[in-house]
C-alpha cells in the first residue's frame, strides 16, 4: 500500500522516529522521511528503514510531490484528518493519482500490540502507579487546605518525575462537586478532610502512555486503592456501583467478543441502580503511542476483541454539583481474558 503521514506518533510507528516538520511517504517497498535541516542530521541517526532526504523547510510537499511523480503510482491512501484543505490543496496539486481516503488507518494497524509494545506499556503503568501513591502521600503530608489549581501543579511535578517522564495528558485533579466534571479544569476549590478527590492521570515511558483514575475518600488517610469507604451513604452507594460496573467489563473481555459488549456490561450495572443517565462517556478507549486510540470501547463499536489489544476499562457516574465518581484501569486482552496492568 502507498501512503503518507503526518502525525508524529504514526510516523513513529513506521520508522522510529518523528519530528514537528516531517512527512512520512511509503512508495511500495521504499520509504521516504522527509524532514528539513534541523531535523536531517538526528533523523538519519535513529532512522534505518526510510531513506532521510532533506526538503524545503517551508514546503516538504515539493519534495513529496516530486517523488510521487518519479515512483509512477496510480493511488496514494492519506488520513483526512491529517490534512488542511491548504495542505491537501498542495500536496494534490498537479499530481494525477488517486488519493484515497483512510481515516485513522494508522490507528487500525497499531490496534494489536507487539510483545515490545506491551512490555513498554507495562512499564508506562508501573510508573504511573508509583506516581499515584507518591501524590497520595503529598496529600496526606501537606494536602489539607490546598486548592485544585496548586494539587494539579504538584501532581504533573510528580507524574513527570521532576523531568525524568512525559504526561500522557495534563492530570485531572478533581474535589467534590467539581469531579462531576468527567474532564474538570482546577479551580480555587479546597481540599478538606472530609471531601472527595478524583485523580485522572497518566505517564509517557519511551512515547507509551499509561491511564488511571482513581476516586478516593479523604476522610481519614487518603489512599488511591479501589477499596473506598465514605461516610456519606450516597457517595457510598455510587462509588460500590462504579466498581461493580468496572468489575462486570472487565470480566466481559474475551477474545472474539464486540467491543460494545463490554461497554453493554458497564451501563447494564449502572442503569439497575437508576444512575444510568448520569454515564455520560464511552466505557474506555485504546492507549498505545496516543493517549486515546483504537478500539473504542463504546455503545456503538462493533470491534472484534483480539488478543494483545490494549484500552482502558472506566465506567464513571457524576451527579451535577454534588460530585463524580470514575474507577479506570488499562488491560491487555489475553487468550483467556484480561490482564490489568493499571
Amino acid at each position: 500500500m502507498n501512503y503518507i503521514l503526518k502525525d508524529e506518533n504514526a510516523q513513529y510507528f513506521e520508522c522510529g522516529f518523528s519530528c514537528d516538520n516531517a512527512i512520512f511517504l511509503r512508495l511500495g517497498s521504499e520509504a521516504f522521511f522527509i524532514t528539513d535541516a534541523r531535523y536531517v542530521h538526528e533523523a538519519s541517526m535513529c532512522i534505518k528503514n526510510a531513506s532521510v532526504l532533506e526538503g524545503d523547510r517551508r514546503d516538504l510537499l515539493k519534495t513529496v510531490r516530486l517523488l510521487i511523480r518519479k515512483g509512477g503510482i496510480k493511488t496514494l491512501c492519506y488520513n483526512p484528518s491529517e490534512w488542511t484543505v491548504d495542505a491537501y490543496a498542495r500536496l494534490s496539486e498537479k499530481v494525477r493519482i488517486t488519493f484515497q481516503k483512510k481515516p485513522n488507518f494508522s490507528q487500525q494497524k497499531r490496534m494489536i500490540k507487539r510483545s515490545d509494545e506491551l512490555e513498554l506499556l507495562r512499564q508506562a503503568a508501573l510508573f504511573g502507579k508509583e506516581a499515584f501513591e507518591c501524590f497520595g502521600s503529598f496529600l496526606n503530608a501537606q494536602g489539607v487546605g490546598i486548592d485544585e489549581v496548586r494539587a494539579h501543579f504538584e501532581a504533573e511535578m510528580i507524574f513527570k518525575r521532576y523531568g525524568e517522564l512525559g504526561l500522557s495528558f495534563s492530570p485531572i485533579v478533581a474535589f467534590d462537586e467539581n469531579a462531576a466534571k468527567p474532564h474538570a479544569l482546577p479551580t480555587q476549590k479546597r481540599l478538606q478532610k472530609g471531601s472527595l478527590v478524583l485523580l485522572d492521570a497518566g505517564v509517557m515511558y519511551q512515547r507509551y502512555c499509561s491511564d488511571r483514575t482513581r476516586t478516593s475518600s479523604f476522610e481519614q488517610v487518603l489512599v488511591f486503592e479501589k477499596e473506598q469507604y465514605f461516610s456519606d451513604a450516597l457517595k457510598q452507594k455510587v462509588y460500590d456501583t462504579v466498581l461493580l460496573a468496572q468489575e462486570a467489563a472487565i470480566k466481559a473481555i474475551k477474545v472474539g467478543v464486540r467491543a460494545k459488549q463490554i461497554d453493554q456490561a458497564a451501563r447494564d450495572v449502572i442503569d439497575k441502580t437508576g444512575f444510568g443517565e448520569y454515564f455520560i462517556h464511552s466505557t474506555g478507549h485504546g492507549v498505545g503511542l496516543d493517549i486515546h486510540e483504537l478500539p473504542i470501547i463504546g455503545a456503538r463499536s462493533e470491534t472484534i476483541i483480539e488478543e494483545n489489544m490494549v484500552f482502558t476499562i472506566e465506567p464513571g457516574i457524576y451527579l451535577p454539583d454534588c460530585f463524580g465518581v470514575r474507577i479506570e484501569d488499562t488491560v491487555i486482552v489475553r487468550e483467556n481474558g484480561a490482564e490489568v496492568i493499571g
